[in-house]
């Protein structure tokens, strides 16, 4: 069984009301991303992520860890469950940084639509699995309606048979993932998430990526590129030059215990590029 009581105090909301309200939806899509980071360091390290209840609970929440959007939004599943509130699991494929003309991706990603017995006929999208640009809020399912979030401003709209995420930047509204609202079955993210955890080429396999967004700040890191954004000053970005280095970030910014000493993590990952390294197909 879903262990809840242990969930909330892992985000910080022991406090909060448990019953199937706006506030309480909001209050531990807030809390979530602030106290579990984003982090890929099972594909990294070459593993496959369980997706079980019992497995997300012993990593996501017994331990410092965090995980990547399958593990993130299945755990976030079973808690707004918990809490009474009615959630439909959807895929999306995601465009974050591709070329409008690029080649259709297949659906490698997990987000929810929740909905609350108080307030019928709206839906919200809840997400706290897309690394890249955490959200911290759930967004009303409104195509069309600009949202101002804690920490940035979203949209959702529509193009046909599905619907885009949109996050403001400042080059302009840029396009997080396109998705439709089949739902999806917790079978169905089997062999989606053994696809991006092993697949030779892909992202996660190659590649270290995390990201922690508490109300302050939030934090990135590729490889060894450290981007902070505080809410309150301009972002700033820098390499990272030694294990000890990495060690003192994973534990003091992304309060993560990796699996593996920060020293043959940081000999594995890539150096001294401008984004991701992708292997020649």
């Amino acid at each position: 069984m879903f262990d809840l009581d242990a969930y909330l105090a892992r985000i910080g909301c022991s406090g909060v009301a448990r019953e199937p309200s706006l506030a309480t939806l909001a209050a531990v899509c807030a809390a979530h991303p602030a106290a579990i980071a984003f982090e890929n360091l099972d594909a990294f390290t070459g593993r496959a992520p369980q997706l079980a209840p019992e497995a997300l609970q012993a990593k996501l929440v017994g331990r410092r860890r965090g995980g990547y959007c399958f593990e993130q939004n299945a755990l976030l599943r079973l808690a707004l469950l918990a809490l009474g509130l009615e959630v439909t699991s959807l895929a999306a494929r995601v465009v974050w940084g591709a070329a409008a003309d690029a080649p259709r991706r297949p659906r490698t990603h997990m987000l929810l639509l929740a909905a609350l017995p108080d307030r019928p006929g709206e839906r919200f999208l809840v997400d706290a699995g897309f690394g890249g640009h955490l959200l911290d809020a759930p967004l009303r399912f409104e195509p069309g309606l600009v949202q101002p979030t804690p920490s940035g401003t979203q949209r959702i709209v529509r193009d046909g048979d599905e619907f885009v995420l949109e996050a403001a930047l400042p080059a302009g509204w840029t396009a997080a993932y396109r998705f439709t609202l089949e739902p999806q079955h917790p079978a169905d993210y089997e062999p989606l998430n053994w696809y991006t955890a092993t697949r030779p080429g892909g992202l996660f396999v190659h590649n270290l990526k995390l990201e922690r967004l508490t109300p302050g700040l939030r934090a990135g890191l590729l490889n060894d590129s450290l981007t902070m954004r505080p809410s309150d000053a301009p972002a700033w970005a820098r390499r990272i030059e030694s294990a000890d280095e990495l060690a003192q970030l994973l534990d003091t910014v992304f309060n993560l215990e990796p699996p593996e000493p920060a020293a043959s993590l940081y000999e594995r990952i890539p150096k001294g590029l401008g984004g991701p390294y992708l292997p020649a197909a």
